[in-house]
């Protein structure tokens, strides 16, 4: 069959490799459309790092060094299941969990398996990739995605990782108040849409002017700020009646940014990191401890993709308007990853192996 192979800084080929096999446990899905996450910018314009093997050092959940099978958010419809396995018939539409997880550490254990010990990625990592025609996986990861399309259901995967944020902050179970997202890129853009669907009212936060037009257009944001030319904190008080935010959320992994979000809580507020800083940040505590307020940090998904595809298909969060190009396999190099570098525009690509 048809792959996408990563082998490392700015290095992909399409190579025809051997289709996956069923096997006790696992379910064999044909591949419809992939979509290109940051993770996969950094690997590829920039070269392997954790969670990815090398070519000399597999990754120890899934034994396999480079090349592997790119590309990590993916939907397809089920081609076959193995004998032990229930719940699914061919055909079924599907999205996946591409986790690799060893079932044995104290997070797994507890059911936080997106705290592995040994965590690895499927289309990173090993195991397969969404870029390649059929790939099989644990049943476990599989979830049916309904009525909403095979385009939707290649994006339940970022989806996840912000519903997993919104819940962790405890914004889900909260009445409804004014959360501020600090940057609109996907992950920005999906937070905002979560917290909307849970009856939040939302400003966005952003420098660029193509991204704070998506979040408009969209209707994920309530309101848009430019923090460069705006005073933010002024904007929440004049929203929230002077109250300020109840729920801040740092999709852009910049130190400035997480600063202005403090400055926009209310009293016993709460701060959640989604982004990934890459750089240490200094914090005042008695910003946190004079206000009563909280801080924490999220990562991937644990058990969130059946609500994520719960808020889809009832019509509360309309990821369509997010698919800004679908392309070809073939066209991934200049289309994709060169593209996504500079193009503000665009929020998510699909690529398509047919």
């Amino acid at each position: 069959m048809k792959a996408l192979m990563y082998y490392g800084k700015e290095d992909v080929r399409i190579e025809d490799i051997q289709e996956p096999q069923i096997r006790p446990g696992t379910v064999k899905i044909k591949i419809a459309y992939d979509g290109i996450c940051g993770s996969d910018l950094h690997l590829y314009h920039d070269g392997p790092g954790a969670p990815a093997p090398t070519a000399d050092t597999p990754h120890p959940l899934s034994g396999e060094t480079l090349p592997v099978v790119f590309g990590h958010e993916f939907s397809g419809t089920v081609a076959q299941i193995a004998d032990d396995v229930e719940g699914y018939t061919v055909g079924d539409e599907v999205c996946v969990e591409p986790l690799l997880v060893c079932g044995e550490c104290a997070a797994c254990r507890a059911g936080k398996y997106n705290l592995c010990e040994k965590m690895g990625f499927i289309g990173i990592s090993g195991g397969g990739g969404g870029l390649s025609e059929y790939i099989v996986v644990q049943s476990r990861f599989v979830h049916k995605t309904g009525a909403m399309g095979l385009e939707q259901a290649a994006m339940i995967e970022p989806l996840s990782v912000t519903v997993h944020a919104v819940r962790h902050s405890g914004a889900d179970k909260a009445d409804p108040g004014v959360a501020v997202i600090g940057g609109a890129g996907p992950i920005g853009l999906f937070t905002a849409a979560v917290l909307r669907a849970y009856g939040h009212t939302t400003i966005v936060s952003e420098v660029s002017e193509v991204r704070r037009n998506k979040a408009s257009e969209t209707g994920v944001a309530d309101y848009v700020v430019d923090p460069s030319k705006e005073d933010l904190n002024a904007k929440v008080r004049e929203v929230s009646e002077g109250k300020g935010a109840t729920f801040a959320f740092d999709a852009a992994g910049i130190g400035s940014v997480v600063d202005q979000l403090l400055d926009t809580l209310a009293p016993d507020g709460r701060l959640e990191i989604i982004a990934i800083h890459t750089r240490p940040y200094e914090l005042a505590i008695p910003r946190l401890m004079m206000q009563d307020r909280s801080m924490g940090a999220s990562i991937g998904y644990a058990n969130d993709h059946p609500e994520s595809i719960r808020l889809v298909n009832e019509g509360l969060i309309d990821l369509n308007p997010f698919i800004t190009s679908k392309i070809k396999v073939e066209d991934i190099v200049e289309q994709g990853y060169n593209k996504l570098l500079n193009d503000r525009s665009e929020v998510k690509i699909l690529v398509s192996m047919n």
